[in-house]
C-alpha cells in the first residue's frame, strides 16, 4: 500500500468498477429481504450543494449498509425538473427551458457519480420527459374517472404584466414577484384535485405512522384543520337576507359584536351595486394577499355597508361589515367576530371602534377585567354571557350548539381547513393537463391511446403569458368525441403532482402503463424517505393523497407511502458582506480570505463583514461547492464531514477546519489500514471484546440514523487498534474497521479491502459477525483508593470475590510505593468497582 491514499485516482476507478458491475441495480425478483430507501429528488437548477450532499450520504450510508446486512436495496435517483426557474431562465437568457434543466441534469448527475453514491442510475427519470409524465397525465385521467377531478371558477393572484396565475408565496407585498405588477384577484376556472375527500383517512393515517417525526405529523394535522365548531345564519334586521357564518368557538357567541363578509360574498356584492365607494373598497380588497399568512400581517380594513344583524339570543343589533381579512373560499365567507378573543377581530374593532367585550376570563372573578392591548385566546370560563356563565368552555359550547339547532337556525358541524387542492398552472414548463375543450361537447378527456399530450418545442417566451395559450397550432386539434374543431387544456399541472408519484415510478417502470401493481408491492411502501423539513407539509401530504387515492382506485396496495420519515438539518455557513450606496452585496466563501476574526476581499484585500452562520443559499452567496472539495481532499472526506459531530437531524455548520480534519483522519485510517498482516498470531481479547462492541454499536446507530454516533465509535476503535500491539485480534479489528467504514467512505474502503486480499467488493460484502459473548462484560475496571485518592486500576473477572480484590490490590507496585511504612487500618471493597485502603 503506498504511504498516502490518493483519491483523486481512486475514487473515479472505484466508481467505473461499481458501474461496469451494476452493483447497486436493484433486482425486483431477488428473494432477499427489501429495502427502498429513498432522498426527496432534487430540483435541476445546475449545480449540487454541500446541504444535498449531506441529504444524500445520509441516505448512502443506510443503502450501504441494508446491502451488506443481506437486503436487496433499491435506492434510485431522478429530477424534479418542471416549474418556473426553466421558464424564467428562457426569458431571462433566451434559452428553452427544456435545454436548460437537461445541462444541469447532466452536470448535477457528474457531481453525484463523484461523491460515489449507490444509486440505480438505470431507473433514473426526470419529471419533464414525456416517458414519466405521460403516464402522470393517465393517472390524471383514471382520478377523474373516479370522480377526484373537478373543474370549477376559482379566485386566484393575478399579475397582469406577466399575464399569469401567480402562487401565493409568489405575491410579495401585493405585488408579482417577477413582474412587481400589481397583483388582481381574478376568477378562472381552475382544475382541482379532491383532496377533501380524503381529510378523515389522512388525518387519521398520521396515528399508523409511528417512524415519522411527531413535529411533521402535527403540522401536517394542523394544515388538515378538523375542527367542531356551528354553522347557523343571523337575520338581517334592516334587510331582507340571511348572512350564514361558521364559528370554531360557539361559546363565545355573547362576545360579538359585529358581522364580517368577504369582498366576494354575495351581501357585498349587492352593497357594492348601489354604493361606489363599497366597489372601490372591494377593488383595493382584490389587490391584498391571500395566504393566511398575509392575512395575518396586513392591516385590517374594513368597509361599514349600514347593514344590521340580529344576535341570535339577545337581539341586538350588530353591524356588517366588508373586510379584507376574511375570504370566500374559507368557511362561508363570513364571520361572527369575537374581537376579545380573537386577535384579527380585535385589530378590527380597535381600528373601527367597535365593542369589545370579555366573555371568557380565568375566573368568574376576572369578568370586568380590561384587555392588555391584545385578544385573549386561552382558555378559562365564560363570563358576561347570561345563561352560559360560569361554564367550561366545552360545555358551554355544547349549549350554545343544542339551543341553536332547537331554534332550527343552524346546526353543530366538522369542518376542515384542507381545501381541494387547485392544480391549474398558467405555464408552459409543466404536464400539460389531458383535456380538450369542445363547443359541442364540452370537456372531453384526452383518449389514453393519445397519451402522453407532448409540448410542443417551438415556443416564444418573450411574450409575457402562457405560450401555449398563444400557440398557433398544438392546441387547436380535433375533439375526440364528435370530430369537430376543438382547443386543448392550456393550463399544466402544479409540479407537486409530479413529486406526488414519483416513488411508484422508481418501484416499477413497464412501458405501457406508470406502473406495475405487483412490481411496486415488492418495494412499497419506502422504508426510510429523507428530505427536508421544509416540505413537511405540502409535497408530503400530496404524496400520502395520491397514494390513498390510486389505493383506492385499486391500482395500489398500500395507502401510506412512507414507512420512516426523517427530516434532516441544514449544512450552514456564516455569511461575508459589504453595504455599497446603501446596498448589501455578499461574496461566496471562495471569494474570502479568513483569518482569526477577520475577512476580506481576495480581490482587493479589502474588509467584509462577517455575518450570522445561516443556512446556505445562493442569495447570500455562502454556498460551497463540493467539487471544489473534492478536488482537495476527495469524496470520503467529504462524506465523513457529512456524518461527523452534528446529529443529523441538526443543522452542521460548515468549517475548512472541519474538513480538514477529515481529509487527516482518512489519511490515518490508510496508514492503519497499510498495517494489516493476515499471517499475524496472538490474541488481544480486550481489543476482541472493543471490535465486537464496535460493530454492534454501529450497526445499531446506523439503523437509527445517528450518524455523528456511529462516526464516535469508529474514532474510539482506530484509536484502540493503533494502540494495540500486533496480533491475530489487532489484523481481525482492522478489517472490521474496513467494512465498518465502507458505507461511509466507500472509495478507501475498497481499495483497502482490495489490497488486503479480500473476496468480491467490500460493497457487497457480509457485515462484520459478532461473537455475541463478547457483548457480555465479563471483566470490570476496578479503582484502588489509598487515603482516598485514586492510585491505580486493574482488570478482575466480573463477580470477583472480596478477599480476591483485596488481595489483588494490595500486591500491585502502586499501591505498595503509595502505601510505604504506614499501617493497614481497613480496607472497603465495592464488588466489580472499588477498593478503598485506610492507612
Amino acid at each position: 500500500m503506498t504511504e498516502q491514499f490518493d483519491p483523486s485516482t481512486v475514487d473515479g476507478h472505484w466508481q467505473s468498477v461499481w458501474e461496469e458491475r451494476g452493483t447497486f441495480r436493484a433486482d425486483s425478483d431477488s428473494d432477499k429481504p427489501k429495502s427502498y430507501v429513498l432522498e426527496m429528488f432534487p430540483y435541476p437548477s445546475g449545480r449540487i450543494h454541500i446541504g444535498h450532499v449531506r441529504n444524500y450520504t445520509m441516505g448512502d450510508v443506510l443503502a450501504r449498509y441494508k446491502t451488506m446486512r443481506g437486503h436487496e436495496v433499491l435506492h434510485p435517483m431522478g429530477w424534479d425538473a418542471f416549474g418556473m426557474p426553466a421558464e424564467n431562465a428562457a426569458m431571462e437568457k433566451g434559452v428553452h427551458p427544456g435545454g436548460w434543466t437537461r445541462d444541469n441534469i447532466a452536470n448535477m448527475k457528474a457531481q453525484l457519480k463523484r461523491l460515489g453514491f449507490s444509486l440505480d442510475w438505470s431507473r433514473e427519470l426526470a419529471t419533464c420527459e414525456p416517458d414519466y409524465y405521460g403516464h402522470e397525465q393517465a393517472l390524471f385521467l383514471d382520478l377523474y374517472e373516479a370522480g377526484l377531478v373537478y373543474r370549477k371558477e376559482s379566485a386566484v393572484n393575478w399579475d397582469p404584466v406577466d399575464m399569469t396565475v401567480l402562487a401565493n408565496e409568489q405575491v410579495i407585498d401585493g405585488k408579482g414577484w417577477r413582474s412587481g405588477a400589481e397583483v388582481e384577484k381574478r376568477k378562472l376556472s381552475q382544475w382541482f384535485l379532491k383532496i377533501t375527500d380524503f381529510a378523515d383517512e389522512l388525518l387519521e393515517g398520521l396515528d399508523s405512522l409511528e417512524n415519522w417525526p411527531d413535529k411533521v405529523k402535527l403540522m401536517q394535522a394542523n394544515w388538515i384543520g378538523k375542527s367542531q365548531g356551528l354553522q347557523f345564519h343571523f337575520d338581517g334586521t334592516n334587510f331582507d337576507e340571511q348572512i350564514e357564518v361558521y364559528t370554531t368557538r360557539p361559546d363565545t357567541i355573547f362576545g360579538a359584536s359585529f358581522v364580517a363578509v368577504a369582498a366576494e360574498h354575495p351581501v357585498a356584492q349587492a352593497v357594492a351595486e348601489t354604493r361606489a365607494e363599497a366597489q372601490a373598497f372591494i377593488e383595493t380588497c382584490k389587490a391584498g394577499g391571500t395566504t393566511a399568512a398575509e392575512l395575518e400581517t396586513a392591516e385590517k380594513l374594513g368597509f361599514d355597508t349600514g347593514l344590521k344583524v340580529a344576535h341570535p339570543f339577545t337581539g341586538d343589533e350588530l353591524p356588517v361589515y366588508i373586510a379584507n381579512f376574511v375570504l370566500m373560499e374559507y368557511g362561508t365567507g363570513a364571520i361572527m367576530a369575537v374581537p376579545g378573543h380573537d386577535q384579527r377581530d380585535f385589530d378590527f374593532a380597535t381600528k373601527y371602534g367597535l365593542p369589545i367585550p370579555r366573555v371568557v376570563a380565568p375566573s368568574a372573578d376576572d369578568a370586568d377585567k380590561p384587555f392588555a392591548g391584545e385578544a385573549e385566546s386561552g382558555e378559562g370560563v365564560i363570563v358576561n354571557s347570561d345563561f352560559l356563565d360560569g361554564m367550561e368552555i366545552d360545555a358551554a359550547k355544547a349549549e350554545v350548539i343544542a339551543r341553536i339547532e332547537q331554534q332550527g337556525r343552524g346546526e353543530g358541524k366538522t369542518v376542515w381547513r384542507l381545501r381541494d387542492w387547485g392544480v391549474s398552472r398558467q405555464r408552459y414548463w409543466g404536464t400539460p393537463i389531458p383535456f380538450i375543450h369542445c363547443e359541442a361537447c364540452g370537456i372531453v378527456p384526452v383518449p389514453k391511446d393519445q397519451l402522453p399530450v407532448e409540448l410542443p418545442e417551438d415556443v416564444d417566451f418573450q411574450t409575457p403569458g402562457n405560450p401555449l395559450e398563444r400557440h398557433a397550432t398544438w392546441k387547436h386539434v380535433e375533439c375526440p368525441k364528435c370530430g369537430g374543431k376543438a382547443q386543448r387544456e392550456t393550463d399544466t399541472l402544479d409540479t407537486f403532482v409530479d413529486s406526488s408519484w414519483y416513488f411508484l415510478r422508481f418501484a416499477s417502470q413497464p412501458d405501457d402503463k406508470p406502473f406495475d401493481r405487483e412490481e411496486v408491492a415488492k418495494w412499497m411502501p419506502v422504508e426510510q424517505y429523507i428530505g427536508g423539513i421544509e416540505h413537511a407539509i405540502l409535497h408530503l401530504l400530496y404524496a400520502r393523497f395520491w397514494t390513498r387515492a390510486l389505493s383506492a382506485c385499486g391500482k395500489l396496495d398500500v395507502k401510506e407511502p412512507f414507512a420512516s420519515l426523517f427530516t434532516q438539518g441544514m449544512v450552514t455557513h456564516e455569511t461575508y458582506s459589504r453595504e455599497i450606496d446603501g446596498r448589501t452585496l455578499y461574496y461566496a466563501p471562495s471569494e474570502i480570505s479568513r483569518e482569526a476574526e477577520r475577512a476580506t476581499l481576495k480581490d482587493d484585500g479589502g474588509e467584509v463583514s462577517i455575518g450570522r452562520v445561516v443556512k446556505m443559499s445562493k442569495s447570500k452567496k455562502n454556498v460551497v461547492d463540493p467539487d471544489t472539495i473534492i478536488d482537495t481532499y476527495g469524496a470520503d472526506a467529504v462524506r465523513w464531514f457529512m456524518l461527523s459531530d452534528s446529529p443529523p437531524e441538526r443543522d452542521l455548520p460548515w468549517s475548512e477546519a472541519g474538513i480538514e480534519g477529515c481529509g487527516r483522519f482518512t489519511q490515518r485510517l490508510w496508514r492503519l489500514f497499510a498495517q494489516f498482516d493476515d499471517a499475524a498470531e496472538g490474541e488481544d481479547k480486550p481489543l476482541d471484546r472493543k471490535a465486537a462492541q464496535t460493530i454492534a454499536a454501529v450497526a445499531e446507530d446506523i439503523e437509527a440514523l445517528a450518524f455523528n454516533k456511529s462516526v464516535a465509535r469508529i474514532y474510539e476503535l482506530t484509536g484502540a487498534v493503533e494502540k494495540a500491539k500486533p496480533s491475530a485480534s489487532r489484523s481481525a479489528a482492522i478489517r472490521a474497521l474496513v467494512q465498518l467504514v465502507a458505507p461511509m467512505m466507500p472509495h478507501l474502503a475498497e481499495t483497502a479491502w482490495a489490497q488486503m486480499g479480500g473476496d468480491g467488493l467490500v460493497s457487497e460484502s457480509a457485515w462484520p459477525e459478532v461473537d455475541e459473548k463478547l457483548l457480555v462484560e465479563d471483566e470490570v475496571t476496578i479503582a484502588v483508593q489509598v487515603k482516598g485518592k485514586l492510585r491505580d486500576t486493574f482488570s478482575a473477572p466480573k463477580g470477583a470475590g472480596r478477599d480476591a480484590l483485596e488481595a489483588q490490590a494490595l500486591a500491585r507496585e502502586k499501591i505498595v510505593n503509595a502505601i510505604g511504612d504506614a499501617q493497614v487500618r481497613k480496607v472497603i471493597v465495592v464488588p466489580d468497582r472499588l477498593v478503598n485502603i485506610v492507612v
